[in-house]
């Protein structure tokens, strides 16, 4: 139970990295979050067909072959788990959501404004909304990181062969969320300090998950509930 712990740890302190590339000023181009997205949704998709899927089907069929009802339960929960996951989404507006970059990250190259005396209000209006900006999106990340950080100590309970894929996935996603905090933050405070903290706390929501997670749910972790909720991570 520790070692699942310290990998969702793992998985969630990967935030950290993005916020140390957002205070640093580079690395915050389309490109890179193209490619850290891209990289991050194969592995995600690997994960959940290779090893996921069909170990939470092998589970619901008593753990000796795959059965048609191991097999239909694990659809289901597959789906029960796309559900919760896009219900979760739907809550989180668009301009904040840890999944929707587009529009974020414009005039993030880290450099000083230098405005003339008649713009410094617009300069402080500026400043204003990216700090709300920052601030929304840290508070979005941090609940959406919750149900994430149970998946990771779900997959890390159950074998290190199945956890291993997962907290990979799962911190190469969080590399952009850190910097989606963290580069608005910087801009509108100026202090690498507050903006680095600020995204590196949304991480540490998902070892916070997986504790609440395995409270709740600890009866569940099992047998054919352990099947259903490997299926349901898958989804």
């Amino acid at each position: 139970m520790l070692v699942a712990f310290l990998l969702t740890l793992v998985a969630g302190g990967a935030t950290s990295i993005g916020a140390a590339l957002g205070v640093m000023g580079r690395g915050t181009s389309a490109k890179l979050l193209a490619g850290g997205l891209g990289l991050s949704a194969g592995v995600m998709l690997y994960v959940s067909f290779v090893e996921l899927l069909p170990e939470g089907a092998l589970m619901l069929s008593g753990g000796a072959a795959v059965t048609s009802r191991g097999t239909a339960l694990a659809v289901l929960s597959f789906f029960v788990g796309i559900a919760v996951i896009a219900v979760i989404d739907r809550l989180v507006p668009s301009a904040v959501s840890p999944h929707e970059f587009s529009g974020r990250m414009s005039g993030s190259a880290g450099g000083t404004e230098l405005r003339a005396p008649d713009e410094q209000a617009e300069d402080r209006a500026l400043r204003a909304r990216l700090l709300r900006t920052g601030t929304v999106t840290a508070i979005a990340l941090a609940l959406h990181n919750v149900p994430e950080g149970f998946a990771t100590f779900v997959a890390a309970l159950q074998s290190l062969e199945v956890a291993i894929p997962v907290v990979a996935a799962i911190a190469l996603h969080n590399i952009p969320e850190g910097l989606a905090v963290a580069v608005p933050v910087r801009r509108a405070t100026g202090s690498r300090a507050k903006a680095f903290w600020l995204a590196t706390m949304t991480g540490l929501a998902e070892p916070v998950g997986a504790v609440l997670g395995f409270l709740l749910l600890a009866p569940l972790l099992s047998g054919d509930g352990m099947g259903a909720i490997l299926a349901g991570v898958a989804g």
